[in-house]
C-alpha cells in the first residue's frame, strides 16, 4: 500500500494540506490530485474549518505535473492526461479562490508549473529563501493552466508573467517579495511555522468577512466597477448582519477585545 500522498490535520481551526509525495518533490498525480481537490473541497464545506494552509513535504513545494505518469499515460494512449485540466486542476483552483475562509500557501521550497500556479491561487504567500518560481509549461510544448494566466498577472503584471510563461524564467524568493508575488520570505524552516501561526489568527478572527473579501475581489478582479460596485454592496451588506460584525461594534464601544465566532 503506497504512503498518503496527501496528509491533513487540525489545530485550532486550521486545516493543513501538505502534499507528501517528497521523494518526487511533490508532484502530481492522479492519486494526489483527486486527494487535494477532495480535501480542499471537504475544508470549504466544514464548519470547523476556519483557515487552510497548503504546503509540501521535504525540500519542495510542488513541482507541478508528475511527468512520468504523464508519459506513461501518453504513451498508453490514455485520455487521462488531456482531462487533467478539467477534472482536477480547474476545480482545484476553484476550490481554492472560491473557499469562503482564508487560504495560506506555505511555499518550503521550489513551486513550478501546476505548483507554482497553486500557490498564486492561494490567498497569502510565505516562501522560504531558498524557494523559487518556475513556470516551464513552454518548455514542455504546453501553456498555461490551473489558473495561472489568470492570477499570475494580477500579482505581478502582464509583462512580467508573460515572460516567465515564454522564457521559463524562474523568479528568486528575493524577486518574488520584490516584484509582490509573495508576502514574507523566511528560513525553510520557520515557513510553516510562520503560516500556522498566521491562519491561527485569521482562524480567531471574522471568517465570514474574510469569505466575503475573497468573494467581493474575485468578482472585481474580473469585472468592470458598476459590477465590482454591484457586488461590493451585496457582501457589505451580508457582512453587516452578521454577529461578528455586531460584536465587533459592541467591543470597539467597550474598548475590549472582540471574540469572534465565524458567523
Amino acid at each position: 500500500m503506497s504512503e498518503n500522498p496527501l496528509l491533513v490535520t487540525d489545530t485550532d481551526g486550521v486545516r493543513t494540506l501538505t502534499l507528501n509525495r517528497p521523494d518526487s518533490f511533490n508532484s502530481l498525480t492522479v492519486e494526489l490530485k483527486e486527494a487535494l481537490r477532495a480535501a480542499l473541497e471537504g475544508a470549504a464545506d466544514d464548519d470547523a474549518v476556519r483557515a487552510v494552509v497548503l504546503t509540501g513535504a521535504g525540500r519542495a513545494f510542488c513541482a507541478g505535473q508528475d511527468l512520468k505518469e504523464h508519459i506513461a499515460l501518453l504513451r498508453a494512449d490514455d485520455p487521462a492526461p488531456l482531462s487533467t485540466v478539467e477534472r482536477h486542476y480547474n476545480p482545484i483552483v476553484t476550490a481554492i479562490t472560491t473557499m469562503p475562509k482564508p487560504v495560506i500557501a506555505a511555499v518550503n521550497g521550489m513551486a513550478a508549473g501546476a505548483g507554482a500556479s497553486f500557490a498564486y491561487a492561494c490567498d497569502l504567500r510565505i516562501a522560504a529563501d531558498s524557494a523559487k518560481f518556475l513556470m516551464a509549461f513552454a518548455n514542455v510544448g504546453l501553456t498555461a493552466d490551473s489558473g495561472a494566466a489568470w492570477t499570475l498577472p494580477r500579482l505581478i503584471g502582464y509583462g512580467r508573467a508573460m515572460e516567465m510563461m515564454l522564457l521559463a524564467k524562474p523568479v528568486t524568493a528575493e524577486e518574488a517579495l520584490r516584484i509582490g508575488m509573495v508576502g514574507q520570505v523566511l528560513p525553510a524552516a520557520e515557513v510553516l511555522p510562520a503560516a500556522l501561526a498566521l491562519a491561527g489568527r485569521m482562524a480567531a478572527g471574522p471568517t465570514t468577512a474574510y469569505g466575503l473579501i475573497k468573494e467581493a475581489m474575485l468578482a472585481s478582479a474580473g469585472g468592470g466597477l458598476a459590477e465590482g460596485l454591484a457586488v461590493e454592496g451585496d457582501t457589505q451588506r451580508r457582512a453587516g448582519s452578521t454577529a461578528d460584525h455586531r460584536e465587533a461594534v459592541e467591543a470597539f464601544v467597550a474598548k475590549r477585545e472582540a471574540r469572534f465566532l465565524g458567523r
